[in-house]
């Protein structure tokens, strides 16, 4: 049985971003926000990069704020790319960080190919353009390409930035393969931690093809699913619960939170689990970093 406090915790924030991959604050400021917004269990969750690890821990052991270690990999199923997490994990872990790695590998040349793309139709300097936005250079991606598009005044916000070039068959798309489904999900599991499924409703696949992942996942060792997050309408919560209560599946919550100017959900602003489910945290206890 998990400890009081664990029962009781509603305001867990597991998935966010910082500047180590695509978010706009450091991991100290994100957890100063965090806190001041009321997160009870936090994790940082940067896409394909653990190397904020260790600064979010830090910051959230000095504010008295509980931490799980937190990564978001890149994995291609179905001709999409879909999103893990993975929380609870050892940060030092020479086999995850090897896998992350790889799967960063391929970024920096895509980014090339994008920025080409864009200069096929007028736009020019796009990837130095991008690269004044990027914290880390192993994870340029197509959000600091927006971030440059919408300085630059070729967009209005990061919505029509997508819409108009960075989607498949504009101008500034150009596929990726990230890491296989099974793949991600062994680095983290044996790395100690537990993966879930991150936003399912983002991905628009078919019930067939949204049942096949789930049963993959699960076959290769996933355990949770996100239920609350800041791209799910309240009927996609409703939806998700029926399916991780079907799949028996923990239930896990995260803002998605990059930037206070971009992220229409911030840190600790999301509606509760829905009571029936079983929270993700209960199940991670023993790896949760409480404060001294």
């Amino acid at each position: 049985m998990p400890t009081p406090h664990l029962t009781h915790l509603s305001n867990a924030d597991l998935h966010c971003h910082s500047l180590v991959s695509d978010g706009t604050l450091p991991p100290a400021v994100l957890a100063a926000r965090a806190k001041a917004n009321g997160v009870e269990l936090w994790a940082l969750t940067d896409h394909d990069e653990i190397g904020g690890q260790a600064q979010a821990l830090e910051a959230a052991q000095a504010l008295g704020l509980p931490y799980l270690t937190g990564v978001e990999v890149s994995v291609t199923f179905a001709g999409r790319v879909v999103h893990i997490i993975g929380l609870g994990f050892d940060h030092q872990d020479k086999a995850l960080a090897a896998g992350l790695r790889a799967t960063r590998g391929g970024r920096e040349p895509r980014a090339r190919e994008m920025a080409a793309g864009l200069a096929a139709v007028g736009i020019h300097g796009a990837y130095e353009g991008a690269l004044k936005f990027v914290g880390n250079p192993e994870l340029i991606s197509r959000t600091h390409f927006g971030r440059f598009l919408v300085e630059a005044g070729h967009c209005s916000d990061i919505g029509e930035v997508f819409r108009r070039y960075l989607t498949e068959g504009k101008p500034g798309y150009v596929e990726h393969r990230w890491a296989q489904l099974g793949d991600a999900v062994r680095w983290i599991v044996q790395a100690g931690g537990t993966a879930v499924i991150a936003h399912p409703a983002r991905y628009g696949f078919s019930p067939t093809v949204e049942y096949a992942l789930f049963t993959e996942f699960i076959a290769h060792g996933g355990r949770g699913v996100e239920v609350v997050t800041g791209s799910h309408t309240a009927a996609d919560a409703v939806r998700y619960t029926e399916t991780a209560i079907e799949f028996d599946l923990l239930a896990s919550r995260g803002s998605d939170f990059h930037s206070p100017e971009e992220s229409r959900t911030d840190l600790g602003s999301l509606a509760a689990l829905p009571g029936r489910l079983k929270p993700v945290w209960q199940a991670l206890e023993q790896r949760i970093h409480w404060p001294a």
